[in-house]
């Protein structure tokens, strides 16, 4: 009987067996790209200050 493994057991395993370390600061920035889109929807107030920061 096969053991069941979770996404990121997977991705884990795909990253060691192919070599492919230079996905992981990619997919970091990524999901703190996510996170910061979650504060600034989550306080709709700052958002016409954004513009100004860019």
């Amino acid at each position: 009987m096969q053991e069941r493994t979770s996404l990121l057991q997977e991705f884990w395993f795909y990253l060691k067996e192919n070599k492919k370390w230079w996905m992981i600061p990619l997919i970091i920035m990524l999901l703190l790209l996510v996170g910061l889109f979650i504060v600034v929807g989550a306080n709709a107030g700052l958002l016409p200050f954004i513009y100004t920061l860019i």
